[in-house]
């Protein structure tokens, strides 16, 4: 990467920043502003986009969440799954980042989507200073197959590439937390999302494939603490995708918290209208609290 690309980059996040200045709308940026890796062509189609939402900076409390909507990994949700979480998360201090990663309906398979979130973890982490936010309070959030990908960013990150010419592809990518929306966790079982994973793998992906991405099989006692919600009646993503996942954590002895709420269709983001299920945000935000993630800190 030349001096002149550098100075893109710069130039492009400062845009970046500056466009949350004096109440204006966020703005999407490019993720990739020299090109996707294995981009199939110069389309919006294949260039992935983060948009931050953030908090005021008396209100900031120093955290920071990359937000990964659901959508089967041939579309994405969003709004109840993006824009209304991150500015859920903004009215709490957490500077918050959705990603539009690619997937299959912008052609793209594995591994463009997890190339695209660790590449935004790295990008936030990159940033954290001028962002107002500690490097080791950045985590992720996925709903659905976005969850998918957010246990998949919890479970397969690196320190980064020292020798690598983009200087952001120099940071870690892995999250210091994570929340998993009525996540698809696993592949190649009798409760595996069928079109996530046909979306994400194809029709015949290999049996190191599927194990690969099935992730509650590649939990460690590196993957970072982990709050899970699902609901009972959810009967497109089986809840036991999550209860596999926590089973995992717990034998990792990783800090994770699961509540499966009794009622609630799949996709219901926040769960506004469902009695019992809505209360799932505010256990999330305690389990934050625990954690001391919303305790602010000195991030100058």
């Amino acid at each position: 990467m030349t001096r002149i690309t550098f100075g893109l980059l710069a130039v492009s996040f400062a845009l970046f920043l500056g466009s949350f200045a004096n109440g204006e709308e966020p703005r999407r940026e490019l993720l990739w502003p020299n090109g996707a890796p294995g981009a199939r062509g110069d389309t919006a189609d294949d260039k992935p986009t983060l948009t931050a939402y953030l908090p005021d900076a008396e209100k900031a409390v120093g955290a920071a969440v990359v937000i990964f909507p659901g959508g089967g990994y041939g579309h994405l949700a969003l709004d109840h799954e993006g824009k209304q979480i991150a500015e859920r998360f903004v009215s709490i201090g957490v500077a918050a980042f959705v990603l539009e990663y690619r997937h299959n309906g912008r052609g793209y398979k594995h591994p463009a989507p997890l190339q695209d979130a660790q590449r935004a973890v790295r990008t936030v982490r990159s940033r954290a200073k001028e962002l107002h936010v500690k490097e080791d309070r950045i985590g992720v959030l996925g709903f659905s197959a976005g969850g998918h990908l957010a246990s998949t960013v919890a479970t397969h990150f690196d320190q980064g590439n020292a020798s690598s010419d983009d200087p952001i592809e120099r940071i870690g990518c892995r999250p210091d937390f994570a929340i998993l929306c009525y996540p698809v966790i696993t592949m190649g079982e009798s409760s595996t999302h069928k079109g996530s994973q046909d979306s994400l793998l194809g029709k015949n992906p290999s049996p190191e494939t599927l194990r690969n991405l099935s992730n509650e099989k590649q939990v460690t006692a590196q993957t970072p603490p982990t709050f899970l919600f699902h609901t009972d009646a959810d009967s497109t993503v089986s809840p036991e995708n999550s209860v596999a996942f926590y089973l995992a954590l717990r034998h990792a002895q990783v800090p994770a918290e699961l509540h499966i709420y009794r009622a609630g269709r799949h996709g219901l983001g926040l769960a506004q209208n469902v009695p019992g299920t809505s209360l799932w945000w505010k256990d999330c935000e305690a389990w934050m609290r625990g954690l001391k993630l919303l305790d602010t800190v000195e991030t100058k």
